[in-house]
């Protein structure tokens, strides 16, 4: 059996000199593990709900398009988010939702999911970008 020459350095520890507390098991968080019921949304059929129902319970207007398009805007007028099924330039490269953002100060960015994003994960999206009180 051949062997490998390994270096092994010690590497100082934060607490050396100080008193190690260790937790037990029971006190630490234990792994969530969806079971399969729950990934249904991982098969997503692509349609805005998830996103429209958050947005509306937040008081942002929503406006829909003659065309099937959906458009939201923050109340603060920072936030805009397009659903875009129906426009031509979204759909020549592959997206269905644009996220734009104004921060207050800061410079404009804007996020766009494709077409196989499901509308949960971007509706996840949203409530962190929404909840995060420094947009």
């Amino acid at each position: 059996m051949a062997h490998a020459n390994v270096r092994v350095s010690r590497k100082p520890q934060v607490n050396e000199g100080n008193t190690t507390v260790n937790a037990t098991s029971s006190l630490l968080p234990s792994p969530v593990r969806p079971t399969l019921e729950n990934r249904s949304w991982l098969s997503s059929d692509h349609c805005a709900e998830p996103v429209l129902e958050l947005l509306g319970a937040l008081g942002w207007p929503i406006v829909n398009t003659p065309e099937a398009n959906v458009h939201c805007t923050s109340p603060d007028g920072r936030v805009y988010v397009g659903w875009l099924p129906e426009a031509p330039d979204a759909w020549q490269r592959g997206i269905v939702w644009r996220v734009r953002v104004q921060p207050a100060d800061a410079e404009a960015w804007t996020q766009e999911f494709g077409v196989r994003t499901p509308s949960e994960a971007v509706a996840g999206f949203l409530a962190a970008l929404i909840d995060d009180p420094s947009r």
